[in-house]
């Protein structure tokens, strides 16, 4: 943001000062003027003085910053953000302790992310647990036919987000990959065939402006039809 312009010279140069070439401030919500108040308040030799002084500014602040009110012991939160200010080098008889620096600056801890990395989000996270509790299963009629409903059913993700036919083959491969090879689709095992009019379509959290027409002109027919 421009804050203001400088004249140089004789007056035929104007220079324009940025904002962004000047010290980054440690509490942007009160503005350059409140930094050099507080830049001020640290140039008065008499303590008494400047205590008074420092809490005018923490009033200042205050009206700057009203929103502060909304805050347990916004008082305290107040003269926090002075000391901050002042890069917590102000010497006054302030109502409350100064922090300590650590507190503000200290970078917060990393959260993990939760679990391991989707391998193929199209198909979702469930799916990956069957597969992994289909490899401990023993080889037999019931794991194959476990395998061929799985099957099915990526399938029809697969087809959700991807409009166009799959081959059964890409299911399979699918399944062993996700697996990491732990788990071997039976040879010879085929999918039920997909009906010619079919349709998928994305989950969503609403109906859309054609599906109401259509339900509507449903509706309209059905009571023709009586």
């Amino acid at each position: 943001m421009l804050e203001e312009k400088n004249m140089e010279g004789n007056g035929n140069a104007i220079r324009l000062e940025y904002n962004t070439e000047r010290e980054k401030l440690a509490m942007p919500e009160y503005g350059r003027n409140v930094l050099k108040m507080v830049e001020q308040l640290k140039e008065i030799e008499d303590r008494d003085k400047r205590t008074e002084q420092a809490r005018a500014v923490v009033k200042v602040m205050e009206l700057l910053n009203p929103q502060v009110h909304t805050q347990e012991n916004y008082e305290q939160k107040l003269w926090d953000h002075l000391f901050m200010i002042s890069g917590y080098d102000l010497d006054v008889d302030a109502p409350y302790p100064m922090p300590e620096e650590e507190a503000f600056t200290t970078k917060p801890v990393t959260i993990p992310m939760k679990g391991e990395k989707i391998k193929a989000a199209h198909y979702g996270r469930n799916i990956e647990k069957i597969i992994d509790l289909l490899c401990d299963q023993p080889d037999g009629e019931v794991k194959t036919e476990t395998i061929r409903s799985l099957a099915i059913y990526m399938r029809t993700q697969y087809l959700i987000w991807n409009k166009d036919s799959v081959a059964d083959e890409t299911i399979f491969a699918d399944i062993e990959k996700i697996s990491g090879g732990r788990l071997k689709v039976p040879e010879g095992l085929n999918l039920s065939k997909l009906s010619a009019d079919a349709s998928f379509s994305r989950p969503s959290m609403g109906m859309g402006v054609g599906q109401k027409k259509n339900n509507r002109k449903n509706g309209r027919n059905k009571g023709k039809k009586r």
